[in-house]
């Protein structure tokens, strides 16, 4: 089915934020290589990424390019926030919903030089609803967070609540989603809906989250069924794509003698975004300095030499980026901020998780982490060496974890991720796609 791809001109658009793009870079250079002619529209941040894949690049020209180097700089009244749903409102706003109209300027001017056949974009792309209705041209959202869409099963995304099982949760839900439309998240979803209207593109208001995800044509949701809420409604739009990963550039080879010789062996990651080192790495190294676990902590570059000055000892490897893949097979549990894309590279891996995270839908993750005993879920931003220390050991203590995930790790084992989502791209290009039921 991948060869009916050959030739199409393919448009890959995201918002300026490395967990937005990263996880769509394999899928383009999947699809360059069947033949497409891909092009990505994105912030200039990404430029030499671009290049080193070789894809060309449309830089942002009417849209304001906010991303999370100049965010605070663009909005410092944003820094005085404190209130996290107040500044998720402020974001879906000002990063978001506004910026739609914009990218569209941009995608238009694009569109006379590439008339593209396709656009595929992040899961928070604004200007889904615009390409859909003013160019008729099909449109796929990746999913890189945990499935966003309403559920009448379901609390508002980002309430991180389970699925519900009674009629009296059902009609709880029901009232914590009213409230998060009518009262929590109401600016951003007028402020939106009128953007919208102005441009004469009239839609059932929702959350940001949840419209793109209606509005796609096929909505690629990377994970598999069994690491995902239950929603008797999910929609037939939907897909789940697997491991859909970032492409994989070559990679220097990395080892350390000393993962052969301890047992225990602790993975961290905090993320390229989070740049506090205080969250989870210092506490993390904290508790295992100088013990007979092993810690090797990925910093994302920030504070590096810092914390090598300040944590000298045997048993701690602090590096500023370190390939996940070729450390998995020796770690005992993974310690994460609630990076999505890191937890489900550890169930691929089998790697039970410790997840310590809660803004930006990182809650979500540890929400299912919990819910489908893949680890422990700290539900704080923060945790204290203790807390850190009782979690791992907990983790590799107890068989159930590991358990859980070597079943859910089966749902990555059988899948071509790259080739499931082509597939599935080329049957909407060809207008065989079927909506009619979801067989994922």
């Amino acid at each position: 089915m991948i060869e009916a791809l050959y030739g199409k001109k393919i448009l890959f658009a995201t918002v300026p934020n490395e967990a937005h793009f990263n996880p769509l870079t394999g899928l383009a250079k999947y699809l360059q290589d069947a033949g497409c002619d891909v092009r990505w529209y994105t912030s200039r941040i990404f430029e030499n990424q671009l290049r080193r894949l070789s894809i060309p690049h449309y830089v942002f020209t009417k849209a304001l390019d906010i991303n999370p180097v100049n965010i605070d700089y663009m909005f410092p009244e944003r820094m005085y926030i404190s209130d996290q749903p107040e500044k998720l409102n402020f974001d879906l706003v000002n990063v978001f919903a506004k910026r739609s109209p914009e990218y569209f300027a941009d995608i238009k001017k694009i569109c006379k030089s590439f008339p593209f056949d396709l656009m595929v974009s992040d899961c928070m792309f604004s200007a889904v609803p615009f390409v859909k209705a003013k160019l008729k041209v099909p449109v796929v959202t990746v999913g890189v967070v945990p499935l966003a869409s309403d559920s009448v099963d379901l609390g508002s995304y980002g309430m991180a609540l389970k699925p519900a099982v009674t009629a009296d949760q059902h009609d709880e839900y029901a009232r914590l989603r009213d409230f998060v439309s009518s009262v929590l998240f109401k600016r951003s979803i007028e402020v939106y809906d009128a953007i919208l209207k102005e441009n004469n593109i009239f839609i059932k208001p929702s959350i940001l989250f949840d419209l793109l995800i209606r509005q796609s044509d096929l909505h690629l949701q990377i994970g598999t069924k069994d690491f995902e809420f239950k929603r008797s409604d999910l929609g037939n739009n939907i897909r789940f794509a697997g491991a859909l990963l970032p492409y994989a550039e070559r990679i220097k080879p990395w080892f350390d003698p000393r993962l052969t010789k301890y047992n225990k062996i602790v993975l961290l990651s905090q993320g390229n975004a989070e740049t506090d080192t205080k969250k989870i790495l210092e506490p993390t190294l904290e508790a295992f300095k100088d013990t007979d676990t092993l810690v090797i902590a990925s910093t994302g570059g920030s504070g590096t030499v810092a914390l090598r000055e300040k944590y000298p000892a045997e048993n701690l490897i602090i590096e500023s980026f370190i390939p996940f893949e070729q450390v998995m097979p020796y770690a005992s549990v993974c310690i994460t901020n609630g990076g999505y894309m890191t937890t489900l590279l550890s169930i691929r891996h089998k790697l039970p998780v410790v997840s310590a995270g809660i803004y930006h839908g990182k809650n979500e993750v540890g929400a299912r982490v919990a819910y489908f005993n893949c680890g422990v879920n700290l539900n704080t931003e923060s945790p204290s060496p203790q807390e850190i220390r009782d979690a791992v050991n907990e983790v590799i203590a107890n068989e159930e974890y590991r358990n859980s995930i070597q079943r859910i790790s089966e749902g990555f084992k059988h899948k071509d991720a790259n080739k499931l989502c082509a597939n599935h791209i080329a049957s909407l290009i060809n207008g065989k796609v079927s909506l009619q039921a979801n067989e994922n």
